[in-house]
């Protein structure tokens, strides 16, 4: 049964590696539903934040497969109940027609989003939260009709573990290089 699994992967800051991991999912035909890139909090590390549906036999040999890549130095896989995370997203609706429905204002409100723009021609909200969260908000705005753009962010997250692997590997990996 197909599962949603997050996994992280850091690698060193090379040019090419992006391909060579989405080259690992392309292989075993499995699509990427979000992916998240941006330097880690170790220096000269990047972290990847990629989200699939599939086994937990393939989200394994996805992690192994993605491992045996030279620039990558480490890959792990969780669940939603292994992880904080979240979502940013923005929706552009019309300004006038904001102005025209107080119920616009409303379901901004109870979502908890911010209107971050407001000029004549248009609005600009901001939803931060669980994917779900954001669709929730969207598909409230869009049954009104008034939704004229919509983006959301590929997932961050942080590991609820209170062990940080990466550095436990580096050291490790530091420890074998001076031996």
């Amino acid at each position: 049964m197909n599962s949603l699994y997050t996994i992280l992967v850091y690698s060193e800051n090379i040019a090419g590696v992006l391909n060579q991991i989405t080259a690992v999912f392309t292989r075993r035909q499995v699509n990427i539903e979000s992916l998240n890139v941006c330097a880690s909090s170790t220096p000269g590390v990047h972290k990847y934040t990629i989200t699939c549906y599939c086994t937990e036999e393939m989200v394994k040999i996805l992690k192994k497969q993605i491992e045996k890549r030279i620039d990558v130095l480490q890959a792990r896989y969780y669940t939603d109940e292994d992880i904080f995370m979240l979502e940013s997203s923005l929706l552009k609706i019309s300004t006038q027609t904001m102005l025209e429905n107080p119920e616009v204002c409303r379901i901004v409100r109870h979502h908890g989003a911010r209107i971050v723009e407001v000029n004549p021609t248009y609005s600009a909200v901001e939803k931060t939260g669980t994917t779900e969260d954001i669709l929730e908000l969207y598909e409230d705005l869009n049954r009104l009709g008034v939704v004229r753009q919509f983006a959301r962010s590929g997932r961050i997250c942080i590991t609820r573990d209170t062990r940080e692997y990466l550095d436990e590997y580096l050291a490790e990996r530091e420890k074998t290089v001076e031996s």
